[in-house]
C-alpha cells in the first residue's frame, strides 16, 4: 500500500520534513482556505504540490472537498455548490491529482467527547462518551425535542455526568463539541448550532440519502471522464447525532450509495475506526465485500465501552478491530490490482495517542507526530509481515 500521512498545509504544526522522516511517501491534505462551496483554483491546487514535492513528498490524496451543507439538505445554494464541486474536480484531475475523500455528515464532521482521555501507559487518546454527549444535548444545547430521544436512564446517567462537572469542565465540553475538530469546516457557538439543526428539522435519513443520491449522480459522472475517484468517508460516529440522521454508517449504507451511482469512479473510504465504532459492523467483512471499491484506508482501531455505546482510541493495532486482517483483505485486493492494472491503494495512520514529547507540544486533536509515527510503523509491519505470508497467488 502506499503510505500517506495527512497534513493540514502551512499552519499544521508538524512540518513536511518532519513528515519525511516519518517513512511516508504522500501527503493528504486539502486547500481549507477554501470557503465551503467555493472552486479550487488550478493555480492554488499547483500552489500546494509544489509546496509538497520541493519535501520530497506527493500530494497523494485531497481529504477534503467538503460538500457545503446546502448540498447535504436540499437548500437554496444547492445547485450552485454542486457546479463549483464539479469544476473542483475537473481542475484537481488537470493537476493530476485522481483521487478525493469526502464525507456527507450533517452539520458537524466527526465528534469527541474528550480529547486527551488517559489510557493506562500513560498517554493520552480521544474519546466518545455517550452519556457525555446526552449531557451537553440535554442540559447545555438544551435542543428542542431532544428530551424525547433518551430515555429515563440515559437521561439520569446525563444528569449525573453534567453534576459531575464544574463550570469549566462544562465550557471545555462545549468547546470540544462545537469549536471543530481537524478537517471540520465549521465552529459554532450554541446558537449558531441550535440555528445550524434546525435548518434540518424536515432532513430525515430518508431524504439527505436522496440528496446523496442525487449529489453522486451529478458529480460522479464529472469524475469518470477526468479520471479521478471518489471515495466517501463512513460518518464518526456512524450514528445519529443531535436529532441529525446518518446515512453512511453500516454495509447496507455503503451498498446503496455504490448502487446509486454505478461507477468505478465512486467508491469507500475504508476507516476502520469510524466503521468499528458500531459493534454490529464486522469490518473485516465489508473490507472483503467491498474490497474492490475501497480506494483509501484509514487504519486506525478503537476500543467500544458501555455496551458499544462509548468508545476510545486505541493504538493502531489494538483495539477491537482485527487490524491484521483488514490489513490481509487489502493486500490481498492490491495484489489483484497489480494482476490486472487496478488503482493504487493508499492507506494512512490516524489519530495517534499523545505520548512522549507530543504531550507537551501544540498540534491538532488526533494529529499528534509521535502518535502517528508509532502507528503508521506498527502498520507497515503489519503490512510486511502478511505480504510475506499470504500467498501470492
Amino acid at each position: 500500500m502506499e503510505h500517506t500521512w495527512r497534513w493540514f498545509g502551512d499552519r499544521d504544526p508538524i512540518t513536511l520534513a518532519e513528515v519525511r522522516q516519518t517513512g511516508a511517501t504522500g501527503v493528504v491534505t486539502a486547500l481549507h482556505d477554501i470557503p465551503n462551496g467555493g472552486v479550487w483554483p488550478v493555480e492554488a491546487i499547483r500552489e500546494r504540490q509544489a509546496v509538497i514535492e520541493a519535501a520530497g513528498l506527493v500530494w497523494s490524496v485531497v481529504e477534503s472537498v467538503p460538500v457545503h451543507e446546502d448540498v447535504k439538505r436540499g437548500g437554496p445554494l444547492r445547485d450552485r455548490a454542486v457546479a463549483a464541486y464539479q469544476q473542483t474536480i475537473r481542475n484537481l484531475a488537470a493537476c493530476g491529482i485522481d483521487l478525493v475523500c469526502y464525507n456527507f455528515m450533517p452539520v458537524l464532521d466527526w465528534s469527541r467527547t474528550d480529547l486527551a482521555y488517559p489510557l493506562d501507559d500513560g498517554t493520552w487518546a480521544l474519546r466518545f462518551d455517550a452519556d457525555q454527549l446526552a449531557a451537553f444535548d440535554l442540559f447545555l444545547l438544551r435542543r428542542p425535542g431532544a428530551a424525547a430521544e433518551y430515555d429515563a436512564e440515559q437521561t439520569a446517567r446525563a444528569r449525573a455526568v453534567l453534576d459531575g462537572l464544574d463550570e469549566a469542565g462544562r465550557a471545555r465540553l462545549v468547546d470540544t463539541i462545537l469549536l471543530g475538530l481537524p478537517g471540520s469546516e465549521e465552529r459554532y457557538s450554541l446558537d449558531e448550532f441550535r440555528a445550524a439543526l434546525a435548518a434540518y428539522d424536515e432532513v430525515d435519513a430518508d431524504t439527505l440519502r436522496g440528496n446523496l443520491t442525487s449529489f453522486l449522480r451529478e458529480v460522479v459522472p464529472v469524475a469518470e471522464e477526468v479520471g479521478l475517484r471518489l471515495a466517501i468517508h463512513p460518518d464518526d460516529p456512524p450514528r445519529p447525532l443531535f436529532g441529525l440522521p446518518r446515512v453512511v454508517s453500516t454495509a447496507e449504507d455503503a451498498q446503496h450509495l455504490l448502487d446509486a451511482a454505478p461507477s468505478p469512479a465512486s467508491g469507500l473510504t475504508m476507516c476502520v475506526g469510524s466503521y468499528g465504532s458500531r459493534a454490529d459492523n464486522d469490518v473485516v467483512a465489508m473490507t472483503e465485500r467491498f474490497a474492490e471499491r475501497i480506494y483509501f484506508a484509514h487504519l486506525r482501531s478503537v476500543t467500544l465501552q458501555d455496551g458499544g455505546r462509548s468508545f476510545y482510541e486505541a493504538p493502531h493495532i489494538a483495539g477491537d478491530a482485527d487490524m491484521v486482517a483488514v490489513i490481509g483483505a487489502l493486500v490481498a485486493e492490491e495484489r489483484r490490482r497489480e494482476r490486472e492494472g487496478g488503482p493504487r491503494l493508499p492507506m494512512r495512520p490516524d489519530h495517534g495517542q499523545r505520548m512522549l514529547d507530543d504531550q507537551a507540544r501544540e498540534t491538532y486533536p488526533g494529529y499528534s507526530l509521535i502518535g502517528r509515527l508509532k502507528g503508521l510503523a506498527e502498520l507497515r509491519g503489519v503490512e510486511q509481515a502478511v505480504r510475506r505470508l499470504l500467498p501470492a497467488a
